[in-house]
């Protein structure tokens, strides 16, 4: 059972990376700042929201609501089928309140499709900048030391032409 759960979640990973992300996101070509990835990786670790506060990709509203919406009726229309004799029987009034709670949860997994796809993108450019900047260094264990680093060069007012050299040292010295 864990096996198919695995693979399902695999082959859902690599249709959102190689259909819906590039279809949804308009991704920039040059590279991410130094500055820029500072400042990223640190609202991503803090866990703030990052919709329009990473340079290098916008979202298309229209088409993340096609995709979602296409995706919301390839799950609820085969449950609306099967269900549908028992739907017929219903009393309408029933069926004017399901179709408010139907609505409401349309727009709140729609906020968390947007959500999830942001972040996704946000933490590919994060890497792919990560790569750029700090290609000794691994993402997956460095990422949140570099964050609180960055936030003590802040706090020390460091000037920015200095601050990659103050992250590095701090980075070594850690090590």
């Amino acid at each position: 059972m864990f096996r198919i759960f695995s693979w399902f979640k695999t082959k859902i990973r690599t249709f959102t990376d190689e259909k819906i992300i590039p279809y949804v996101f308009t991704l920039s070509d040059g590279p991410m700042l130094f500055r820029d990835l500072l400042k990223t990786n640190k609202m991503y670790q803090d866990g703030l929201k990052l919709e329009g506060k990473i340079p290098g990709f916008r979202l298309s509203t229209g088409r993340s609501f096609l995709v979602f919406i296409g995706l919301w009726n390839l799950i609820i229309l085969p449950i609306a089928i099967a269900f549908h004799p028992l739907l017929a029987k219903i009393d309408c009034h029933l069926l004017i309140i399901m179709a408010i709670l139907f609505t409401g949860m349309f727009f709140a997994t729609y906020a968390l499709y947007k959500e999830y796809l942001i972040d996704t993108v946000a933490l590919k450019i994060i890497k792919s900048a990560w790569e750029n900047h700090f290609p000794h260094f691994d993402y997956d264990l460095h990422a949140k030391e570099v964050a609180k680093i960055y936030s003590e060069a802040l706090d020390k007012e460091i000037p920015h032409k200095n601050m990659q050299l103050y992250i590095l040292d701090k980075l070594v010295e850690n090590k």
